[in-house]
């Protein structure tokens, strides 16, 4: 089931209303798809409420507002190397915060104290549960669904600075979308990320180092996730730098692709 965050557009009665809903038809046919209103937040109760709006009439929206994010830093071996560093002993974690969360379409802002900014594919991980200290077999029970994110990242700013805060925190830096899959195998799916439709990474969640049960295993050791928490897990090989005016699009199998354009921060 694919949940979307969306607001109404323009010439409905319900313009500018924003409400959660179940996306049906095919994502490769958007004159197809269709979005049957939610009467509440899906992690609480699937109920409809009885609208549907056709995909042109909606502007989809970042598919959660977390609390907190959780990132996981070189859990794929080639990206690690490719930066010339190892992988680390236990899993590498850092924040990003909530104003960094952008939807599909909308824009990253390129930071004015960087000159090397670089998008990199992950899957995301939507929290459906409290869960602390979560035992490895009972991780599902407290996993939502599963979403495209791109953790961009000021290269520049995170090698200078040594911490990650404002390398990988600033406006803008974490678009999610464009909806959330909760029926997905996510052992082994297709990431990739594009430039201007150029390829820039490929890789498969089957090479992370750690896989997600074991990651939310060690990240709920030391906190409690909260339904609508979003967990990163770490980016295949290929980063590079992007520009004022490029598109990224990063897109995962079974789930779809978020698009943004790059815009100089106003």
């Amino acid at each position: 089931m694919r949940i979307a965050r969306f607001s109404v557009r323009e010439g409905s009665p319900a313009a500018g209303s924003v409400s959660f809903g179940v996306v049906e038809g095919d994502p490769s046919q958007p004159e197809s798809l269709v979005v049957h209103a939610l009467a509440g937040h899906p992690i609480v109760s699937m109920q409809l409420s009885g609208e549907s709006y056709r995909m042109e009439d909606i502007r989809l929206l970042a598919p959660i507002l977390p609390n907190k994010i959780v990132a996981v830093g070189r859990n794929y071996a080639a990206h690690a190397a490719e930066l010339g560093n190892e992988v680390p002993a236990v899993p590498l974690t850092f924040f990003k915060p909530s104003t960094a969360v952008i939807g599909p379409t909308e824009s990253i802002a390129y930071p004015p104290f960087s000159s090397d900014v670089q998008p990199e594919a992950e899957l995301a991980v939507v929290i459906g549960r409290m869960g602390r200290e979560v035992p490895l077999e009972r991780v599902p029970e407290i996993v939502f669904g599963y979403t495209c994110a791109n953790d961009v990242t000021a290269r520049d700013v995170q090698q200078r600075e040594g911490q990650w805060a404002r390398a990988k925190g600033f406006d803008t830096s974490c678009p999610l979308g464009p909806w959330i899959e909760t029926e997905l195998d996510p052992s082994d799916l297709a990431i990739t990320c594009t430039v201007n439709g150029d390829l820039r990474q490929t890789g498969r969640t089957s090479l992370m180092v750690r896989s997600i049960a074991e990651l939310i295993v060690h990240i709920s050791e030391a906190m409690t996730l909260l339904p609508g928490d979003v967990i990163l897990t770490g980016t295949p090989a290929g980063v590079g730098p992007i520009n004022v005016g490029d598109e990224v699009a990063v897109s995962i199998e079974g789930i779809g692709t978020l698009t943004n354009k790059v815009i100089k921060r106003g």
